[in-house]
């Protein structure tokens, strides 16, 4: 089965995505420039959210990390490996996700950023012990080279991963784990306006000038912000078979899914990326929501309603959001009508304006669990 996700998110002045000179993403798309917050930022802000954590349980969550000999010496000093043997193997340890198993000078962390289930964790400590046990000194313990300490890790292919990995996937190098292709494919979020930028000018004063000093000094600090408001268009497909295949090493793994992919969705619809939020509060729930459910696997994006970027005009009452809505929604008539895609069930959730809807098919829902129900019920 195929879910897609379509939704709008329509925020005031923000920074949510920077680039790398600090002003919000942007891209280009059909010849105008649009905001742009990446597919990583929207996953990333899903998958660390609280939503989704306090749904589903914290165990069903993975971490991604380049301090693996942290996280290794933990789980060993609660095995009872002394602090000298420890030590003695902790920079070793940060030779892992490579193959040739090459240490960092460093060594608290590894070269490559792996993103770990606890069963992860766990496989590397219990490796490393049984290697560790063998030892009769320190100086053996030192003599031990990281790659063997990889190699003997073992039971990748069986191992249990966590759902967020499941979902999103993980490419690595080293065969102490297993490469995860993605359940989940996440567009990057593009604004369905046309980009206008925007700079916030700022100074900062000293509360301990006052009169003339102050006339004198002036401010503490100046300095500028960029940031842009838009509506933004997200999409998101999930391959149920993919997810179930990468979760069948996992306990309860179709009591997961159940559970998951609803849970899944009420992040996306209560999360928002943390980038400048303590200056820019831009925290929003979406304007509009379309699911569809297809056995059929052929994604399809809705990008294309806002080819011709959507402006506050008179035909949607000076409406941006209203305007961006209907344009959805005329995207899903036309796709229905023109391509003959089977869609098993379309479900349709839009607050703001409730007299817009598709003319094809569709479960209207008054409410956000009105809504994550009817999904429910097709997962049952």
């Amino acid at each position: 089965m195929l879910y897609e996700i379509h939704m709008l998110k329509n925020y005031p002045p923000v920074n949510l995505n920077r680039d790398e000179s600090g002003a919000p993403k942007s891209c280009m798309f059909a010849g105008t420039t649009r905001g742009r917050v990446s597919s990583q930022c929207l996953k990333r802000s899903w998958r660390t959210s609280s939503v989704l954590s306090e749904a589903i349980g914290a165990e069903h969550l993975g971490i991604r990390t380049r301090k693996l000999p942290q996280l290794v010496a933990e789980r060993l000093t609660e095995l009872g490996v002394s602090q000298e043997y420890i030590d003695a193997v902790f920079q070793k340890i940060s030779g892992f996700g490579n193959k040739e198993g090459k240490e960092n000078k460093d060594g608290s962390y590894t070269a490559q950023i792996i993103f770990y289930a606890p069963e992860d964790i766990q496989a590397v400590a219990d490796a490393v012990h049984g290697m560790i046990k063998d030892c009769a000194s320190v100086k053996e313990v030192k003599a031990l080279k990281a790659k063997d300490l990889q190699d003997a890790v073992k039971g990748a292919d069986v191992r249990p991963i966590t759902l967020d990995m499941a979902l999103f996937g993980r490419m690595v190098t080293s065969n102490a784990f297993r490469d995860v292709e993605a359940a989940m494919q996440v567009a990057h979020a593009i604004s369905t306006n046309k980009l206008n930028m925007e700079s916030d000018y700022f100074t900062a004063m000293d509360d301990l000038l006052s009169g003339a000093t102050m006339e004198e000094t002036g401010s503490a600090m100046i300095g500028d912000t960029d940031y842009n408001a838009s509506c933004y268009y997200l999409y998101a497909s999930l391959d149920t078979d993919i997810l179930r295949d990468n979760l069948k090493y996992t306990e309860d793994a179709d009591a997961l899914i159940r559970t998951a992919i609803p849970a899944l969705i009420r992040t996306m619809a209560l999360t928002n990326p943390s980038g400048k939020q303590n200056s820019f509060a831009g925290n929003v729930l979406p304007s509009a929501i379309l699911i569809e459910c297809k056995e059929e696997k052929v994604p399809v994006s809705m990008v294309n309603a806002f080819v011709r970027p959507i402006k506050p005009e008179p035909a949607n009452d000076y409406d941006l959001v209203k305007g961006s809505t209907q344009a959805l929604v005329n995207q899903a008539d036309t796709i229905q009508n023109s391509f003959g895609l089977h869609v098993k069930q379309r479900m349709w959730f839009c607050p703001m304006h409730a007299s817009i809807t598709p003319a094809c098919e569709t479960t209207v829902c008054k409410t956000l669990p009105e809504l994550l129900e009817q999904v429910a019920d097709t997962l049952a």
